[in-house]
C-alpha cells in the first residue's frame, strides 16, 4: 500500500481558539513529508482529531514515536480489568485516578520533565458521557488583562499528583491496583505559572489540578488565585469537548492544552489507549521543591 502524501490532508478548524478535525491521512502509513505537514499542523492547532483510524497497539506506539521519545509507550485508561470485568466505583484506586482525571490538568507536570504531548485512541466508549475536553492555555494567557499578567509574572507553583489525588481522599498504598506512577514523587517540581512554548514561542498558563503552593503567597491566597485563573481560562471559546467514537485518534500538545475526562456511568465500560510523548529535558525540566521557599 502506498504511503499517504500530504495532499490527502483535509483540515477543518474547530469553532474554538484551537483544534481541528483532520481527515484523509492514515496515521499508520504516513511518509516523511506527510508527517512533517501533520506535525506543523499539530503545532498550529494544538489538537488534531482523526476519526476512523482504528490503530493497533503497535501502530499507535510507532506513530507516537515519530513525535519523539515516549514517556509511556501505551497504557489503558480504563475502568475495565484485564479479565474484562468492570471495576467497582467505590474503593478502587484505578477509579480514584480516573475520577481525578476529571479535573483540568496537563500530563506529567508532577514529574521532573513535563510531557510534550499525547496520542489517545478510543477503543470502547459509553453511550453517554465519557467525552474529553481540552482548554487552550495560550489563548487563555492572551485573554488576561494587563494587571493580571503583571500580578502573575514571575510566580511559580509546585505540582504534585499526590497533592491533587489527596484532595480526593486518595493516598496510594503498596499493593494498590494503580501502579503508583507519579504518586511516589517526594520532591514536587516547581514550575513557572507562565511558560513559553519552546516551539511556537507563545506564552501559556501552567495551571490545573496538580498546581499548588505559589511561591511567596499564603496557601489560601495561592489556592484562590489558581482557582480564579483556571475558571477564567477554561471558558468558551477556549474549550472544546469531543464525543468519542471507537476508532477515533487524537493528538494534543500538552505544553499548550489542559484536558479533562467528562463523567460517565462507571458501570459502563470505557477503554482508551494512551501514549505519552516525553518532553524535551532542556525545555520541560522543572526546578525541585528544595528551591521553594514559600511561607
Amino acid at each position: 500500500m502506498n504511503a499517504v502524501s500530504e495532499t490527502a490532508f483535509h483540515v477543518e478548524p474547530l469553532p474554538a481558539t484551537f483544534g481541528a478535525t483532520m481527515t484523509g491521512p492514515r496515521l499508520a502509513e504516513l511518509d516523511e513529508a506527510a508527517f512533517r505537514e501533520l506535525y506543523r499542523t499539530w503545532l498550529e492547532y494544538g489538537l488534531l482529531i482523526l476519526p476512523g483510524q482504528h490503530l493497533t497497539r503497535d501502530e499507535q506506539v510507532a506513530f507516537a514515536r515519530r513525535f519523539g521519545p515516549l514517556e509511556i509507550e501505551i497504557t489503558p485508561i480504563s475502568n475495565v480489568r484485564a479479565d474484562g470485568t468492570v471495576r467497582p466505583e467505590e474503593g478502587d484506586d484505578v477509579i480514584k485516578v480516573l475520577k481525578g482525571n476529571m479535573g483540568w490538568h496537563c500530563d506529567s507536570t508532577y514529574m521532573p520533565v513535563q510531557a510534550k504531548g499525547a496520542v489517545f485512541t478510543a477503543q470502547v466508549v459509553p453511550d453517554e458521557g465519557g467525552e474529553t475536553e481540552w482548554a487552550d492555555m495560550a489563548a487563555a494567557y492572551e485573554a488576561l488583562s494587563p494587571s493580571v499578567r503583571e500580578r502573575i509574572a514571575g510566580l511559580s507553583a509546585l505540582h504534585s499528583l499526590r497533592y491533587s489525588q489527596g484532595k480526593l481522599g486518595h493516598a496510594h498504598q503498596a499493593g494498590s491496583a494503580y501502579s503508583g506512577y507519579g504518586m511516589t514523587v517526594d520532591d514536587p517540581p516547581l514550575r513557572p505559572l507562565v511558560k513559553v512554548h519552546p516551539e511556537t514561542g507563545r506564552p501559556c498558563l501552567m495551571i490545573g489540578r496538580h498546581a499548588y503552593g505559589l511561591a511567596g503567597l499564603e496557601a489560601e491566597e495561592s489556592e484562590r488565585l489558581l482557582d480564579e485563573l483556571c475558571a477564567e481560562a477554561c471558558r468558551p471559546p477556549r474549550v472544546w469537548r469531543h464525543s468519542w467514537t471507537p476508532g477515533d485518534a487524537v493528538i494534543w500538545d500538552n505544553r499548550r492544552l489542559m484536558h479533562r475526562a467528562c463523567p460517565w456511568d462507571m458501570s459502563r465500560p470505557r477503554v482508551m489507549h494512551h501514549s505519552r510523548i516525553a518532553g524535551d529535558p532542556v525545555s520541560e525540566f522543572a526546578a525541585g521543591a528544595a528551591q521553594h521557599t514559600s511561607r
